[in-house]
């Protein structure tokens, strides 16, 4: 069972409550090339980014964010640390949340104007803690980096906002260690109603992590805890978007686009299964149809297999066959085994 939460809103995408759980990004463009920026996150929608975050370093990437929320279709938030006059002029701009910790802010009254005028705005503000991030008095106590002390140093930051009256709050706990990530939002599960965004930071590079996102965001969503996922892949965001829509869609948690599915291959193999299923995979990136497809290397048993797809591919020696829901259609020549599935994914 999901987690109860309160919800808030990124602008009109909600978060938490019985909203679903979304696919965001950070670009890795400098934010004040506002013609570079706006391009990746367009790209990165056309991917099913949902929300995208910006950095913002400067007063002059800050001045910029007006002129590309204007040009995009997702919520923009902005990712600020310890200047307060960034986060006001983010407000300015028109973003639809902050990411902050109040505590590095400084004075209690550059805090309470955030948070005045966040509220004014009901501009979210999502508090981070990462493992790397921990206060030191926080380390010292604990004796290093732990999830009690993450969720230690989180509730001090919520209680700064909450003295100032300001509770659309969002979450992370993130730590490059699995388990401590999970420990963490564990523990905070059981102190707030606060929405969580997800993930393990700094996981790695492309192939290692991917393998551990998608371990530690499958953990927490199989419990019932995250209400907006970031899997952080050293690499091209897209790739981000990409793991994350597949981690939901492997615990059934959201639908988007088509899914392939293909068998390991083995002994039986006589065709280029692996070819092939990389083949069908690019072709599918272009459809919007929520539909299964098999990619199978054997005549014999792959079309029983695959039964739960909606279409799919079963090699043999030179030639191949069509099926429909494990159902055989068509008897086609190998190199026209890709042209005909086509064929009949325009016809579903």
């Amino acid at each position: 069972m999901r987690r109860k939460t309160r919800k808030i809103y990124y602008g009109n995408v909600p978060l938490g409550g019985d909203a679903p759980i979304t696919v965001q990004s950070m670009t890795t463009t400098k934010t004040a090339d506002v013609e570079a920026t706006v391009k990746q996150i367009q790209d990165l929608s056309a991917a099913g980014c949902e929300i995208i975050r910006v950095a913002v370093p400067d007063l002059d990437s800050a001045k910029q964010l007006g002129k590309i929320r204007e040009q995009i279709d997702i919520p923009l938030i902005a990712d600020i640390h310890f200047d307060y006059r960034l986060a006001l002029e983010a407000i300015e701009q028109g973003v639809e949340g902050l990411r902050l910790n109040p505590g590095n802010i400084g004075q209690a009254e550059r805090v309470k104007e955030i948070a005045t005028k966040a509220r004014a705005a009901r501009i979210p503000i999502r508090i981070g803690v990462n493992s790397g991030s921990i206060e030191k008095g926080i380390l010292e106590k604990y004796g290093g980096p732990t999830a009690e002390g993450m969720v230690e140093s989180a509730l001090g930051h919520i209680r700064i906002l909450e003295d100032n009256d300001f509770q659309d709050i969002v979450i992370s706990l993130k730590a490059t260690d699995v388990m401590m990530t999970i420990r963490a939002y564990e523990l905070m599960a059981e102190r707030v109603d606060y929405p969580f965004h997800i993930g393990i930071t700094e996981a790695g590079t492309i192939w290692a992590g991917t393998i551990k996102s998608a371990v530690g965001v499958g953990a927490l969503l199989s419990r019932g805890i995250g209400d907006t996922v970031r899997v952080s892949l050293t690499g091209d965001p897209l790739e981000e978007v990409k793991v994350g829509w597949q981690i939901l869609k492997a615990l059934r948690l959201r639908k988007r686009g088509a899914e392939i599915i293909s068998c390991p291959t083995c002994g039986r193999t006589e065709i280029d299964l692996i070819s092939l299923a990389k083949q069908v995979e690019d072709l599918l990136d272009k459809y919007d149809k929520e539909i299964t497809v098999a990619v199978m290397g054997c005549v014999v048993n792959g079309p029983g297999e695959a039964r739960e797809a909606d279409i799919g591919i079963a090699g043999g020696r030179g030639v191949g066959l069509i099926f429909r829901k494990g159902e055989i259609i068509k008897k086609v020549p190998e190199d026209k085994l890709l042209e005909e599935l086509e064929k009949e994914i325009n016809l579903l």
